[in-house]
């Protein structure tokens, strides 16, 4: 009798965490006492999945042991989750074996225990073994299998992966023997991400393709700098491989499946197969999946026919009915997700179908979410709550608050929600530091416009003051299912009032996430239908591997620390950013230092959290370094890096060296603008240690606090500590109060600065100064004056120390009078906005001036001649200076950015801008005028009879950003030298009268965003050259067509409007009249021979319904190609004689006819329609992607719908119907024996009288020619192959559509899958 006879009786102990010993001291006798110990300590390892015959050779038979131990071994693992209370089962939650459950209990608990007894060991993976050639057992030894090599398993390294398709047949599963692995961190480690993480994962049978076209596919995709696992290089030989292929599958993000006409014949494959699906669906669909149909059709494949055919009637013989059932639903779920088949590709050509595999999978993986850390400490459980409301499936706006204090990690576990859940949502938004940017001038319509633009796709939004805002984000919300997170909400009462607001008006399903440092905002009886969630602290445990991670790159100490490391972990207070800063100051130091800095830590107050991040500053290597950080903690958090750098260069800093050291303490951070940044927590230290300095404003270095500054300069109470000040007196809240009551500004006496001689940065906003300025501090390096009264800078004021002088919104007329000191250390001057300027200043004082900035100042009229002799200048922004007549800059050869843009009457600009090498940024518009060199005086632009004196000759070859909107530009004026701007990624041509794609523009080879916008001549697009981001055609009233020189070089997306005429957008529609069709075939099919002359009918687009100034204009009969679906509307009511079955009403029922000998091809379905009585309700502007008329063809049998609504529909006049008729191509997504219905979704203003169906079979062996065998239009439509899809859960239904966004979650939920709940877009 075998072991698993006799049943394991309970443990009367129930191991709660507390009593690990006592647990133990009962389970250890039961498992020995039925001969079951083996299966925890690792002495009775798994056999071998396959029996082999006396040669060794494998037998294809399953071992009888095999089946005992798995399920002895689940047994085992079973009494063990038996014997656990309910808060220890999520120790072993991730447990796919006993050993695996034995060793995670005993990592958590066994300290608490010195039983000699204890099953302890070092092997770094127990598991269930997939099968394998040589045996499944985790022991050491070269073994091979189907020709693929096996590697040793990486250990303490790898992280638990549980599949949850397994059944004990060669489906196994993998997990780590650490509890808390490095895929379940909270906080992210300092080192390098591992090199076992893949981008790709390539799947294929290894004697069909490993040398040909598979080892292509490979270096393809090496080359183009991704990370591919491939048994060949990844795996080493010598121990078993499954562990390997376990964590590569769990670890990569993308999956080629390469199906040959043996792929099933290999049983490897097809568990890879199984197992590559159970990670896609464990990791909520973020992971991709691309089958790649190298000499096999898909329907082989969905169908097991042909030789996979074959391979399952020889598996059928040897493996139960339920491993094969697991194998072929694999292979037709995989069949059925969006995939590329080598002959409907590139002509049949490998090395061009390697090319498009490559551009796919490059384009799925630039789809990224938020950047986030990795190997988060301890996010499972925090986020589980989060996660669960977040899918909780509910109709109902929800707004949830993560609160906690500071330092906490609140933006972290919420940019993981974020990341995780935003493909859930029709648009989504992660608004940051709200509390930083509601607090700055107009913040919270800043905020506003980031919103809005989030959720229009990137459309930029107008908003002038908060209340238009509500109205614009109201009504944006209310048409999309929306994540919303707003991050560091506190003190704001107003935006959580807006919240309510937004919460009554949000697409219903819509989500809002805040974080908060102030949980008391949210005890209000106004705020209880919020939920919230305490972030809380780290725990002990977590501390120390978050500390340890960042002071010695492992996540526990190493030898000689662990004492030392634990006292100070436990003044942290579980804060994680003080782990990670104090951390990342102690690494790599001396235990010298180590001690220091224990001493430090010791003599703060334990209830002064926020002081002890002192420690990270107080361990940088000198004052230098605190003096600059104390600095940009006051003054410069926001500010453009190069011109902080410039600034404090200026005050004597050593600031790109300081700069270094402050980021390899994580005490700041440069974002992608450039912009320095940091964190609210370290700034409040950074200050905090600032106040301290004295109780008295005046006597303090800095005064950042308007409240202060206002203070020390009315009260005349400064001293020369002051060494920086800022003042916005809009930001003063007594004296916003008396500017509304009595309208009477504040003015502040000049001689206030007097006593102030160590002043080098002062800015100043709404701030009027009266008095004389012989005593004003000499020394500032940096003058912020915004609203500035002065008419011109007295003759006294202190400019010869300034580095940086900024005097936007001025009253300035002039900029001095007589003037003759010479200014060396300047080297920005801003003087935008001042409308009021007539003339610049005399640049010869300023040598070394390299940053001019004349932006909007309306009244310049005269900018000095001595412009052009500025040798140091690398800027000049002169953008709608309108009333600039000439500008000599013919001698600026060190330019880096000219805009000059809106500078209408700019008649004589003298420049050689073949002499400006190092001109990276290019913006103008007219650029008409006259150009003017000192070799060729009068070169015109459009002077073709000198071809070699082109205007574009004297446009340097390695500018970057080209701005030539509005500058008057045709066909012609763009010779074939555009195309030697090699560098250049930023073009912008809108506003000028083209009619067609320049030819030359198709050579650009860097393109990232490419605008047309306005052109309203423009007809064609074509051969459009690849464009990495965005293609603006907003405006293009006229645009008829849109093509690319490939398919794969279409963008990541088109900002579209008021494209009335668009009849080609290639890869997504074609709209021709029937007349002009060269696919005869079609016309057959759908019985239009008669129809082909009839008499126009009224049709239009969608999107012109949304302008109520488009008139629907009379056309000929048209056909529309659509995702794989034609369409045309005729004028009456008759019914197509091909048609028998329809029926009057909104549905048909189907049932597909059983001949066996009829290949299908698709369905006709036909709608015919009039004007409702019914006026319409919707308002079309909240969301243009549905359409009036949509269909939806549901098979019933097969659980698939797609619903479809044509770009173009025909409008019936008063009193008269039209008649929809359309084919759409499903293949193998119908069959004989299919039940179908047909459904149509009419708007309010139409109403369907009757609709019908039919089947449509394929014509002999002949296969159909249309449009929809060009690779821009999907050849049938089969789940995710078509252009854009939106799938819901559980039921699989898409909605068909090229447009962005798409429909609303509500709409769609209302109208067409009321049942099943939004999932995500598919494209």
């Amino acid at each position: 009798m075998s072991s698993s006879s006799t049943s394991l009786p309970s443990n009367a102990i129930k191991l709660d965490g507390t009593n690990y010993p006592v647990w133990l001291a009962k389970a250890i006798p039961i498992l020995q006492s039925r001969n079951l110990m083996g299966y925890v300590d690792g002495t009775k390892p798994c056999p071998d999945y396959y029996l082999t015959d006396a040669q060794g050779k494998i037998t294809f038979t399953v071992d009888p042991a095999y089946d005992l131990w798995i399920r002895e071994d689940r047994m085992v693992q079973s009494w063990i989750n038996a014997s656990l209370a309910p808060s220890v089962l999520s120790v072993v939650a991730n447990c796919t074996t006993a050993r695996n459950a034995w060793l995670s209990l005993e990592k958590r608990y066994a300290s608490q225990s010195h039983n000699p007894n204890s099953a302890t060991t070092a092997t770094a993976f127990a598991s269930v073994p997939l099968p394998s050639g040589r045996g499944g057992s985790p022991r050491s030894g070269s073994t091979s299998f189907r020709g693929r090599r096996v590697a040793p398993s990486v250990g303490a390294s790898s992280t638990a992966y549980d599949n949850p398709g397994g059944n004990g047949h060669g489906n196994g599963n993998v997990s780590s023997s650490r509890a808390n692995s490095a895929s379940s961190s909270f906080n992210s480690t300092t080192t390098r991400p591992s090199p076992s993480s893949y981008q790709v994962f390539l799947s294929f049978r290894g004697e069909d393709t490993r040398k040909t076209f598979s080892d292509h596919l490979y270096t393809a995709f090496v080359k183009a700098g991704l990370r591919t696992f491939r048994d060949d290089d990844e795996l080493k030989r010598g121990e078993h491989i499954q562990p390997e292929v376990l964590r590569a599958i769990k670890e990569s993000k993308c999956f080629v499946i390469v199906f040959s006409k043996e792929y099933a014949s290999s049983l490897w494959c097809l568990d890879e197969l199984v197992m590559i699906l159970d990670r896609k669906r464990s990791s909520n669909s973020s992971h991709v999946v691309l089958p790649v149909f190298y000499d096999v059709d898909p329907s082989q494949v969905r169908k097991q026919t042909g030789s996979f055919a074959t391979a399952f009637a020889r598996h059928e013989m040897r493996h139960s009915l339920e491993t094969t059932k697991r194998w072929r639903a694999a292979l037709t779920e995989v069949a059925d997700v969006a995939g590329m088949v080598l002959q409907n590709e590139a002509d049949g050509h490998e090395a061009k179908f390697i090319q498009k595999i490559v551009k796919v999978i490059e384009d799925r993986l630039s789809r990224t979410p938020l950047s986030a850390a990795p190997h988060l400490i301890g996010i499972d459980y925090r986020v589980k709550n989060i996660n669960q409301w977040l899918q909780d499936q509910s109709t109902d706006v929800g707004i949830l608050a993560i609160y906690g204090m500071r330092g906490t990690g609140k933006t972290t576990v919420a940019k993981f929600v974020y990341n995780s859940n935003f493909r859930r949502f029709e648009a989504s938004s992660f608004l940051e530091n709200i509390k930083g940017s509601s607090e700055q001038p107009n913040g919270l319509v800043q905020v506003q416009k980031q919103l809005l633009t989030d959720i229009l796709d990137g459309r930029k939004v107008k908003v002038n003051s908060v209340s238009e805002g509500i109205t614009k984000v109201e009504d944006a919300i209310s048409s999309k299912r929306i994540l919303l997170v707003l991050d560091d909400v506190d003190h704001m009462d107003k935006l959580l009032d807006l919240l309510l607001g937004m919460k009554d008006r949000s697409s219903r399903g819509s989500k809002i996430i805040i974080t908060t440092s102030i949980v008391g905002l949210l005890r209000s009886d106004r705020y209880q239908i919020i939920k919230v969630h305490d972030i809380g602290t780290f725990r002990d445990s977590e501390s120390l591997e978050l500390f340890s991670r960042h002071a010695f790159g492992k996540d526990h100490p190493i030898e000689g620390y662990k004492e030392i490391s634990k006292k100070v972990v436990n003044h942290c207070g579980g804060l994680p950013l003080a782990l990670k800063t104090l951390g990342s100051s102690l690494s790599g130091q001396s235990m010298v230092v180590w001690k220091s800095a224990l001493e430090k830590l010791e003599a703060i107050r334990k209830d002064e959290i926020m002081k002890k991040l002192r420690v990270s500053y107080d361990s940088l290597q000198d004052d230098h370094d605190r003096d600059l950080f104390l600095h940009i903690a006051c003054f410069f958090i926001g500010m453009e890096n190069d011109v902080m750098v410039r600034i404090l260069d200026g005050c004597g800093f050593q600031t790109i060296v300081g700069i270094q050291n402050l980021l390899d303490r994580c005490l700041i951070r440069i974002d992608r603008c450039k912009k320095v940044q940091m964190n609210h927590m370290i700034r409040d230290m950074g200050r905090g240690i600032v106040g301290l300095e004295s109780e008295q404003s005046g006597q303090r270095s800095r005064l950042w606090r308007h409240k202060d500054s206002f203070e020390v300069l009315t009260e005349n109470s400064g001293t020369e500590n002051i060494e920086g000040l800022i003042l916005d007196m809009r930001m003063h809240p007594a004296y916003s109060a008396l500017s509304r009551r009595s309208n009477v500004e504040v003015v502040l006496e000049t001689n206030a600065f007097a006593k102030m001689n160590k002043l080098k940065l002062l800015q100043l906003s709404h701030v009027q100064l009266e008095g004389n300025y012989q005593e004003f501090p000499k020394g500032l390096r940096w003058l912020s004056w915004h609203q500035s009264q002065l008419e011109m800078l007295p003759i006294d004021f202190p400019l010869k120390s300034l580095v940086v002088l900024e005097m936007c919104y001025s009253s300035l007329r002039r900029f001095w009078n007589q003037r003759t000191e010479c200014l060396p250390t300047m080297k920005i001057l801003n003087l935008s906005h001042s409308h009021y300027l007539k003339e610049t200043p005399d640049f010869s004082f300023v040598p070394n001036l390299e940053v001019l900035i004349l932006k909007d100042c309306p009244s310049l009229v005269d900018v000095h001649e001595s412009i052009g002799k500025i040798e140091t200048l690398t800027e000049l922004n002169m953008e709608d200076c309108k009333n600039v007549r000439k500008l000599d800059i013919s001698q600026l050869r060190f330019l880096e950015t000219l805009i000059i843009s809106g500078c209408s009457n700019l008649n004589e600009f003298l420049m050689d801008m073949r002499k400006m090498k190092s001109l990276k940024v290019f913006q103008a518009d007219p650029i008409h005028q006259l150009l003017h060199t000192a070799e060729d005086p009068e070169v015109e632009l459009g002077q073709e009879n000198i071809p070699e004196m082109f205007w574009t000759s004297y446009i340097p070859s390695n500018l970057v950003d080209l701005g030539l909107g509005n500058c008057n530009l045709s066909d012609d004026d763009f010779p074939a030298a555009f195309r030697n701007l090699s560098s250049l990624q930023n073009l912008n041509l809108g506003g000028n009268p083209i009619r067609s794609l320049p030819d030359c523009i198709r050579g650009l080879k860097k393109l990232y965003t490419l605008s047309f916008s306005q052109c309203t001549r423009l007809k064609y697009l074509v051969r459009l050259p690849k464009v990495g981001e965005h293609i603006v055609i907003s405006g293009c009233t006229s645009l008829e067509k849109i093509s690319y020189q490939s398919i794969s070089y279409r963008p990541t997306r088109f900002v579209i409007g008021s494209n009335w005429k668009l009849a080609l957008l290639q890869g997504c529609f074609k709209f021709e009249p029937i007349d002009a069709f060269d696919d005869a075939e079609m016309i057959n099919l759908l019985g239009l021979t008669n129809w082909a002359s009839m008499r126009i009918i009224t049709d239009t687009t969608h999107d012109a319904l949304v302008n109520a100034e488009t008139e629907k204009k009379q056309q000929p009969i048209k056909g529309l190609y659509e995702n794989g679906i034609f369409s045309t509307f005729l004028p009456g009511d008759q019914v197509p004689k091909q048609f028998s079955h329809y029926m009057d009403g909104l549905s048909v029922s189907y049932t597909v006819p059983l001949l066996p000998n009829l290949k299908i091809r698709g369905l006709n379905v036909f709608a015919v329609y009039t004007k409702s009585d019914t006026p319409s309700k919707y308002n079309y502007t909240r969301d243009s992607s549905l359409r009036p008329i949509m269909g939806q063809v549901d098979n019933k049998t097969s659980r698939v719908a797609w619903t479809y609504g044509p770009l173009y529909y025909g409008v019936p006049s008063d009193g008269e119907d039209v008649t929809w008729l359309s084919h759409w191509r499903f293949g193998d997504q119908v069959r004989g024996g299919d039940e179908v219905d047909f459904k149509v979704f009419p708007k309010e203003e139409i109403r369907v009288k009757k609709c019908g169906i039919q089947v449509v079979y394929e014509q002999g062996e002949k296969r159909w020619k249309s449009y929809t065998e060009d690779p821009f239009y999907p050849n049938v439509i089969a789940g995710e192959a078509s252009v854009y899809g939106i799938k819901w859960d559980r039921k699989g239904t898409y909605f068909i559509t090229h447009s962005t966004p798409g429909p609303t979650a509500e709409y769609i939920t209302n109208h067409f899958a009321p049942e099943f709940n939004y999932l995500r877009r598919i494209t």
